[in-house]
């Protein structure tokens, strides 16, 4: 009996060997990554993984902490190289691609499940402040799409210091034009600027001649309102010279005016060569060259070459 005893004892024992060889065959499989060895060990993120090393930013993504990835896969690093002219990773100066990829970072854990709809910051930071990061614009109207430029393809990649998503662009770092295209309540906006007979306002905003701007934003709304008030039926109607004047009245040069620089009674001189006044008592308002007031009612959507805050009413020199 004592025998077989021991026997049964001895088949358990080969038993459980088998399964849990079975059950694991890598016992690194099931071990907690960083967001670093994650990216290490995803042949579609190699690219990436080569970029983060080069940056020296391996320590970071690799460390303690809780952030959130958006990817670039190697097929985005590709498309990036080459419209941007370089015939590989290598050829991307190190401080540039440091915010590149900082760009693609949030300093917290962001589940698929909690994405909506707006702006974030990112760790990155650009020309136009050396203190404020930059911001990401999310919409969440057709799948996730990021600065308007790059669309989430896999979600929720869990690692010990965050979450991955895997993105199909690589994120440049956004200006302002990036900012008025990829965000909805400015198409109004991005319209007048567009329009054919306009100076090449995508060029003035995208680039840093006269940069950093600080642009107040009309919304789709006000615009609408506008329309209602000089009883012209569409921004086509709008005479030439007028429009170029009003938008051009929108824009600080020289200047990246956060909402916490804003002071009670500041008069500001505009890229159009005018100004207005800005009061802050009960919320920040600014009064237009023909007493018209128009409140401030979103702030601080830092760009590389500037900052945007929107406001409720078009602005008139």
């Amino acid at each position: 009996m004592k025998n077989l005893f021991k026997a049964i004892a001895a088949i358990f024992c080969v038993v459980m060997i088998f399964v849990s060889c079975e059950n694991s065959d890598d016992p690194m499989v099931d071990m907690p990554k960083s967001i670093y060895q994650l990216a290490s060990s995803d042949s579609d993120l190699s690219s990436l993984k080569a970029a983060i090393d080069k940056a020296g930013l391996s320590a970071t993504l690799d460390g303690s902490g809780s952030f959130t990835l958006f990817a670039p896969s190697n097929a985005a690093f590709t498309a990036f190289l080459t419209a941007n002219g370089f015939a590989s990773l290598n050829d991307v100066p190190i401080a540039a691609l440091k915010e590149i990829l900082l760009n693609h970072v949030l300093a917290t854990k962001v589940m698929a499940a909690q994405v909506t709809t707006g702006y974030v910051s990112t760790l990155a930071k650009g020309p136009a402040s050396a203190s404020r990061n930059l911001s990401m614009y999310i919409s969440t109207a057709s799948g996730v799409k990021i600065n308007g430029v790059s669309t989430v393809t896999e979600t929720d990649i869990m690692a010990t210091n965050g979450v991955i998503h895997k993105v199909d662009k690589v994120i440049g770092l956004p200006t302002i034009v990036t900012h008025a295209t990829a965000n909805p309540n400015f198409s109004s906006l991005a319209a007048a600027l567009t329009r054919p007979d306009m100076p090449n306002f995508v060029s003035i905003l995208g680039g840093t001649v006269n940069s950093p701007f600080t642009v107040m934003a009309p919304t789709n709304t006000a615009f609408t309102s506008l329309l209602s008030e000089i009883s012209l039926p569409d921004l086509a109607s709008i005479p030439q010279l007028t429009l170029e004047n009003v938008l051009k009245y929108h824009v600080v040069a020289g200047a990246n005016v956060a909402s916490t620089d804003l002071v009670n009674n500041m008069v500001v001189t505009t890229f159009q060569g005018g100004t207005f006044k800005i009061t802050t008592n009960g919320g920040a308002k600014i009064t237009d060259a023909q007493g018209r007031v128009a409140n401030i009612n979103l702030t601080d959507v830092q760009c590389s070459n500037g900052i945007i805050h929107a406001v409720d009413k078009v602005l008139l020199p």
